[in-house]
């Protein structure tokens, strides 16, 4: 491999130290259990900051990917750092994290982004990005031989989501999960965040996309990953998959004890009887 993308954020959003990750991320596993795991998964939506203030939500959603037979997982996330039109699915060979490193599929990405207008290989949005890196550590304590997909939204709009979602509707199949990185409301106090945050929580609980979709562009409510939401819960529709129940949500103000600006997370699953 020749092309890795090395951690950006190793020490910052969590520890740099392997032993010291590992044992973070399996003692945040522990005391995150489910109230129900569903069987047939294709995906989760899955929170990204700090682990300190949303990896106990974040393991909720991971505790319902072990022990399934999973071998590709396309992150799909925003981009916080850098604006470009388009998608851009990682052009390297692996992403790599105090845990080690971890292969790029490159057929899965390649058919992604083969015939497509919108969605390309290259490193747009992938140099800095958290929402991406702080997923893989937790794949990497609960799968055992795994690939990644990573994939960045340089821009959300309904042009890009609905092409994302038929190409991932292409590739979902037994052994291929979708993680949909997202947080919620931003720097709201608790009360006004609790509003803003439930209205999403109620859109995914009902598998309404298409209601989530106006109230983020009416302001009605905010993720700053809406556009993989939307497009991970289009592609499982589009597959006949309209299943989803919400398995935590949380927000800073939990761990941090400031309620006057807090972001909010969410850890839900998308799957089929």
């Amino acid at each position: 491999m020749s092309k890795i993308r090395k951690p950006a954020v190793a020490g910052l959003f969590y520890p740099a130290d392997p032993g010291e990750l590992a044992s973070e991320i399996d003692l945040l596993l522990g005391v995150s259990t489910p109230a129900q795991i569903p069987v047939k998964l294709s995906g989760v939506i899955l929170p990204h900051a700090g682990y300190i203030y949303s990896g106990r939500t974040a393991a909720f959603g991971f505790n319902v990917l072990k022990n399934k037979s999973i071998k590709n997982v396309i992150i799909v996330s925003p981009s916080h750092h850098e604006y470009f039109n388009g998608i851009s699915i990682y052009d390297g060979d692996a992403y790599e994290t105090p845990l080690g490193v971890v292969e790029v599929n490159d057929n899965i990405a390649n058919k992604l982004t083969k015939d497509s207008k919108f969605i390309f290989r290259s490193t747009n949005g992938h140099r800095q990005e958290h929402a991406i890196e702080v997923q893989i550590p937790f794949l990497q304590r609960i799968l055992s031989d795994f690939k990644i997909i990573p994939v960045v939204m340089g821009d959300q709009a309904n042009v890009y989501i609905s092409e994302l979602s038929e190409k991932l509707a292409d590739a979902l199949d037994d052994n291929t999960i979708i993680i949909a990185s997202s947080d919620l409301s931003h720097y709201h106090s608790k009360e006004e965040a609790g509003r803003f945050d439930s209205i999403v929580e109620e859109r995914i609980s009902k598998f309404d996309f298409h209601s989530l979709s106006i109230d983020i562009k009416n302001n009605s409510c905010e993720a700053c990953g809406a556009g993989p939401i939307i497009s991970m819960m289009k592609a499982a529709w589009i597959k006949g998959i309209n299943k989803s129940i919400i398995l935590n949500r949380s927000d800073s103000g939990d761990t941090s004890g400031d309620n006057s600006h807090v972001v909010g997370y969410l850890s839900a699953a998308i799957y089929s009887e």
